[in-house]
Parts: C-alpha cells; structure tokens; sequence
C-alpha cells in the first residue's frame, strides 16, 4: 500500500446529506433481521465467552422530525443480531449533533471519551488528532482483521487515511461524484417564453424576468434561492467561471480568495441581492429551513445545491402538493472563459473514520468495519428487506420511505453505513440507476443532473505532506470565509471593493499566508520529487 498521507485542499463547501423521509410502518423489523444472510462473513466463528463487550460507535443526530431511536430501530437491532452475537459484544450508538459535530468530537476527545468508532469529513481534524497522537495507527489490525475491508475500499482510498507514513484513519468509498447541482423551474420558462439560461447573462436576465413578470404569481418572489453559506443553497459554480487563467501551482496553492475573477464572481453576486434578486434575508438562514420552505411553498425560480436536492422527498413531495405544475430542471449556467462550465467533484474517499487512542476496543472496531464491507450487510443496511423497506424495479431496488423504526435519517442510512458513501449495488452503472430510482417520477432528471454535474469537473488537489498550518487554522479560516461572504454579498455597492480588500486581508493575516506559504513548498517538493 502506498503510505503518503493525502490531505485535500478544497473550496470551502459545507455539504449537508439530506434525509429521508414518508410514510409507513415498521412491521416484520424483527423478520428482516433474523432471515438475512448476512452474519456469514469472514468474521464468523465461535463467539467470545464472558460478559459481552460493548463497542461505541459515533452516529449523527440530524433532528430529523419524527426520527426513531439512534440506539434502537431496525437497522441498529440488525447490526446487533448480525455482528453483536457473533462476537459477544454489544453495538452503542453515540449521537453526536450534526451541526456541531466538529465541537462535540473536540470535546470527546479531550476527555478521552470519543466512541471507539468516531468519524468526521474534515480531513484537517483527523490530521490534528494525529499529529497529537490522540488516534490509533491501524495497519496491523488491518492486516489482521480487515482483509475484507481492504479489497474493499482498495488502496487508492484507503491512501487519504495516511498519516506520516501510518493508516490512521479508514476513509469511506464514495461512489456517487456529482456534488453541487444548479435547478430552474421548467414551467416558469414556458410562462414567459424563455429558454433554459446557458451563460452567467442569460440567467441574469431570467432572474430579472422571473422578478418583475412573477411567472409562479406567488407572494414573495424569490428569483435565486440562497440561504447562508455554509448551507445548502449556495451559488454552485458561479465563481468557477468568473476565475481566470492560472498556471496549477497558483490553482491548487492560493486560496479562492486571490484567484484571479474571484472578486468579479462576489460583485456579480452584490449587485443581485441589491437588485432583489436573491432571498432578502438569506445571511440570516443559518440552516437553509427557509429556503427549503420558500422551495416547497413555489417562490423560487432558480437554486443551487446538492445535485440531487430537488429530488428527495422532503423537497419534491411536498413541493407537489403544494404546486402540483412546479417543475424543476437541472441546468448548467456558468460558461468560464474556456467556453467550458468548470465544477468541483467528489473525490473518491468520503467520510474518515478513525480509532481513538483511548478505545480499548480496537481489534474489535476493525472486525465491525469489516464486517459491514460484506455486500450482504451494505445491502440490507442500506436497502433493508424487500417488500418492506425496498422493492425491486427493473433489478434495481427502490426504498421504501417509512416512519419509525424503519426510517433511514440520512441518505441511504450513510450515517450507519461508514465503509461507503452512496450506492452500493456493485456496479457503476447500477449505482448510477438506483440512484436516479430514488426520485419517483424524476428518473430521467435525475439522470440528466448526474451527467451533468460529473462533465467538466476537477477535484481537489492531494498533498503527499500534511500542512500544519491548515491544521492549525482551517477551521478558523473556513469559518471567516463563509462569514466574509455572506457580508460582501449584502453590503452597499459603493463599500464593495474596499471591503473586500480588507475582509481578504485579514483573512491572509489570520493563517491564510501560512496556509498558501506551506502549500507552495509542499507542492514544490511534490514537483522535484516526480
């Protein structure tokens, strides 16, 4: 296995996973879990004699309303009959709020009382922890109890786990790659006479139109739906295609901030709030519930965020109820100076799971891992029985939304799911299917936002060093950039520039000089070494 630490330096994006959510109920729970075949794993054996161990594991409480018990519902007693008895051991969930969870885990940490298997996306946390050597080095526990977890996720992503030269943490495969989306109503462009916008003008002129003409004849028009940023509902790829020319090493080294166009993308996105184009009060919008309300009441016109976000339940069924003729497309807008419409991706590694040095479960926290990489157990956790949780179309199955026991808080239980994030089924293409299948009646949009939001991509560059300075500052920096952005979007047109230039001139003075400094001798070297 190559063991170069991989730490990403993407633009400051805060991707929340949507949950899911509808109707039914949680009868044969306790069927689906004593019928699946998925105790037989290469952990199988005799279970350990003695008190029964347990095993804490991180899980995020989203505060979805009506969401079950974290520690006791279908798939958690799953787990517990499938992977629990066979080892003698008991499976704890700790939740752990999701949007504070850096806090929290700080917290834990410090206290020595982090569950045995904790987790975060913020890769400059898990770098931290282990540079304090607060985290467990985990190659001979791989070698010796994570064979089926290693084929797995394969070396590629399990190399963004390194650290120094040592597996520190377990990144989940991610297997979807589309990240931010663009969405238009349809059916106020065929009100107006318009056609789909495909430049940065052209959609200007749409969100005037939508503005003065109101096609929706709604109360409040809200032609671009933001909320604030850090949230879902941000200005997708807008600055992509005001940024100009740059040689790599000034791409992947200088903070969005420098990048040249950078402040043309935040003056284009000043003078639509001041010309009422965008949501009135979105800075105040802290956890994008007013957007997802102004969304599904049929106020807005234009959005961006997660490229499937229209197409979960929690949008589009109540957006139907309420606008039964709302029709939402996905569109890319952003044309760069290239002619091409350039948009981050995903990366292949997702969510880092990781062993506190505290845990005197170790060995057994890899053994679960490994347990959940069987394609047995991805299935059942993810899809659940069939005919209760899930139904099979075409061989591929589609969730069944439910209430209670059997309600997934996040996309395909992902928060139970730590090996993956996304689909699992195998296959590319089937992953691709049964993703679109979760949209009842949106499959070919679904299809056509994934294309879309997966052409003329780039990723995140890979440092083989970790840089101590984003360590030390990332969390600070990301934290004053959304607040820098959200002040220069709503300030008055004549404070723009001077503003600006302050704002970034402080941001560079509170660790952003440090952080660039650093990447630049990282990448040099990385160059020298090639």
């Amino acid at each position: 296995m190559n063991k170069k630490r991989m730490t990403v330096l993407l633009p400051v994006l805060t991707l929340l996973a949507g949950a899911l959510a509808g109707c039914g109920g949680n009868d044969s729970a306790n069927e689906a879990q004593s019928t699946s075949p998925a105790a037989s794993t290469s952990n199988a054996g005799a279970a350990p004699s003695g008190a029964p161990v347990t095993l804490t594991v991180e899980v995020f409480d989203r505060g979805i309303q009506g969401q079950p018990d974290l520690n006791n519902n279908t798939w958690t007693r799953y787990i517990n009959d499938n992977f629990g008895k066979q080892n003698n051991a008991i499976v704890k969930f700790v939740p752990v709020p999701r949007s504070q969870e850096i806090d929290k885990l700080n917290v834990l940490m410090a206290a020595n009382e982090a569950p045995d298997i904790s987790f975060t996306y913020d890769s400059a946390t898990v770098s931290r922890y282990a540079k304090m050597n607060g985290i467990m080095p985990l190659d001979d526990l791989l070698d010796k109890y994570g064979k089926d977890l290693t084929n797995y996720l394969g070396e590629k992503v399990l190399s963004y786990g390194v650290f120094d030269g040592k597996q520190v943490a377990i990144p989940a495969k991610r297997t979807s790659l589309a990240w931010i989306g663009m969405f238009i109503r349809k059916d106020w462009l065929d009100e107006l006479g318009m056609p789909i916008p495909t430049t940065r003008d052209e959609l200007y002129n749409t969100l005037v139109a939508f503005r003065d003409k109101n096609p929706g004849h709604v109360d409040g028009v809200i032609p671009w739906g933001l909320a604030a940023t850090g949230m879902n509902y941000g200005t997708g790829n807008l600055a992509e295609s005001f940024w100009g020319e740059q040689s790599e090493e000034d791409f992947v080294t200088t903070p969005n901030w420098l990048k040249p166009g950078n402040k043309d993308a935040l003056k284009f996105l000043n003078k639509l709030y001041n010309e009422k184009l965008i949501s009135p009060d979105f800075a105040l919008d802290k956890t994008a519930k007013q957007a997802d309300a102004d969304v599904t009441n049929g106020k807005v016109g234009f959005f961006s965020a997660n490229w499937d976000y229209p197409l979960r339940q929690n949008i589009s069924e109540p957006l139907k109820e309420n606008v039964p003729d709302a029709n939402f497309v996905p569109i890319d807008t952003f044309k760069n100076y290239e002619g091409k419409y350039k948009k981050i991706a995903y990366n292949e590694n997702g969510v880092n799971v990781f062993i506190p040095k505290s845990s005197k479960n170790a060995e057994l926290a890899i053994k679960y891992l490994n347990w959940m990489s069987n394609p047995d157990v991805l299935f059942f956790l993810q899809y659940g029985k069939e005919g209760v949780n899930h139904k099979m179309v075409d061989g591929i199955p589609q969730v069944i939304n439910q209430t209670g026991d059997n309600m997934q808080t996040s996309y395909l239980n992902l928060d139970y799911t730590l090996v993956v994030n996304g689909v699992e089924l195998g296959d590319p293409e089937k992953n691709i299917k049964a993703l679109a299948a979760t949209a009842p009646g949106l499959k070919a949009v679904a299809e056509q936002s994934y294309k879309i939001n997966t052409t003329d991509t780039y990723t995140g560059f890979f440092y083989d060093t970790p840089n101590e300075s984003n360590i030390k500052f990332g969390k600070t920096l990301g934290d004053m950039s959304n607040q820098m952005t959200d002040k220069l979007i709503v300030c008055k047109p004549s404070e723009f520039d001077s503003l600006y230039d302050k704002l970034v001139a402080e941001y560079m003075a509170a660790g952003g000089k440090a952080v660039m400094d650093e990447n630049v001798k990282i990448y040099e070297a990385m160059q020298a070494n090639k």
